[in-house]
């Protein structure tokens, strides 16, 4: 059997438990929610049905999904309804994508007041975006961009990242306040130069920094005491931001975009197995890494391998899959411009219209059958065993008592 994420959590969690609560470092609510969701997820813990064929009268229960964010499990179903939501709101033009990256002095600060930081990030990001797009030098009107926040590297360490989508245009006006679709002023894929954007974003961070500090209720620590921030290596260091290639036509903007809006820090696919008291998974090859590597061996870059098997004790890994559950309510996807909710509507009519795109019309929801028939080409409803008799449920059984976060915000009693 495939190694999943839950099995981990079982395996290694009452260790994991029980070393937090010596250290009087209880596992968060939302982190504790997660937990449970995750290990819960598809099992009769979630009550489920039992489904009997009409044909050779096979039996078999299908159990509910969590549908907690942070499962692995559940995103596939989310993220193709996040598409077809989105198909509407793209705009037959290329699209640029951004990554704005943290430097990792900040990771303390991230650990203390993640909501905080979190936000400011996302904040500062898209207000560095909007003043550029609203400069006449660059595009002179109102952009469309979306901002998903990432927290995670491959190794599952601390990586605060935003990924950025925007159209390459902008919805301006004419001297006579005649509004019409302004492409870039340099090239028709080309939006601002990177270097520029690092240097406005990281001033406006490390201002919000500042006056985060003087303010009456500055950044504390975990004890309570003001955290004290690495300003002067803050205001030297270059700050990333990654300009990848741009993207043309809708269809691949959204094939695009789908990978990062709903992606859990580790899916299931990527665990290798556990091997003793050390979880293996797939992370991908650093291409700069790669690249020395191939040169240090006389070897073309196409002969590297694209991953390699990572591992770690059983306790870090949770440890490390436990700093990128997001805080309850937030928001990791966020739009802006023609896509900010207030006025999303008539902007993005106006601008199809300048596109001469035709309107767009109500998108027809899909059940579960349907999806799964669009997605992986398997017919739900079908008997697995006969391949001819229909699934119909026969009986429902009831979620078992959920879980109480008591149980993991505490040191287990004893071994499970």
């Amino acid at each position: 059997m495939p190694t999943t994420l839950a099995e981990v959590l079982r395996r290694f969690g009452p260790a994991v438990l029980a070393q937090r609560h010596a250290e009087g470092r209880e596992l968060a609510p939302v982190q504790a929610r997660a937990w449970a969701a995750i290990t819960q997820c598809r099992t009769p813990a979630l009550g489920g049905q039992l489904l009997r064929c009409d044909g050779c009268q096979a039996e078999q229960w299908r159990w509910h999904a969590c549908r907690n964010r942070h499962c692995p499990q559940c995103q596939t179903r989310q993220r193709e309804a996040w598409r077809r939501a989105r198909g509407a709101e793209l705009l037959n033009v290329p699209y640029c994508h951004l990554v704005f990256t943290l430097p990792h002095e900040l990771n303390p600060l991230a650990a203390a007041r993640p909501r905080w930081l979190y936000d400011t990030l996302l904040d500062t990001v898209a207000s560095t975006l909007t003043t550029f797009a609203a400069d006449p030098k660059w595009l002179g009107g109102t952009g469309a961009f979306t901002l998903v926040l990432h927290t995670w590297a491959q190794d599952l360490s601390r990586h605060l990242h935003v990924h950025v989508l925007m159209a390459c245009g902008a919805l301006s006006s004419d001297g006579q306040g005649q509004p019409h679709w302004q492409t870039p002023r340099r090239s028709p894929t080309f939006l601002f130069p990177v270097r520029a954007l690092s240097q406005v974003w990281r001033a406006r961070f490390i201002d919000t920094l500042v006056q985060a500090q003087s303010s009456p209720r500055p950044c504390v620590d975990a004890t309570g005491r003001p955290m004290p921030l690495p300003l002067q290596a803050l205001c030297t260091k270059p700050w990333v931001v990654y300009a990848k290639t741009p993207l043309a036509g809708p269809a691949a903007v959204l094939d695009y975009l789908s990978r990062y809006t709903h992606r859990t820090a580790i899916g299931n696919e990527r665990l290798l197995g556990i091997h003793g008291d050390q979880v293996r998974f797939r992370t991908r090859v650093n291409r700069k890494h790669a690249a020395a590597d191939a040169a240090a061996r006389a070897t073309t870059a196409t002969n590297q391998p694209r991953s390699r098997v990572t591992q770690l004790p059983g306790p870090v890994f949770i440890e490390r899959l436990l700093q990128h559950v997001v805080p309850r309510g937030f928001k990791r996807i966020r739009h802006y411009g023609l896509l900010a909710p207030a006025a999303k509507r008539s902007r993005l009519a106006c601008a199809r219209a300048l596109l001469g795109m035709p309107a767009v019309h109500p998108e027809v929801s899909e059940d579960v059958a349907q999806f799964m028939r669009r997605v992986a080409a398997v017919d739900i409803q079908t008997c697995a065993h006969c391949g001819q008799g229909r699934w119909h449920a026969v009986a429902c059984q009831a979620p078992e008592q959920a879980m109480p976060v008591h149980n993991l915000t505490h040191a287990p009693r004893g071994p499970p």
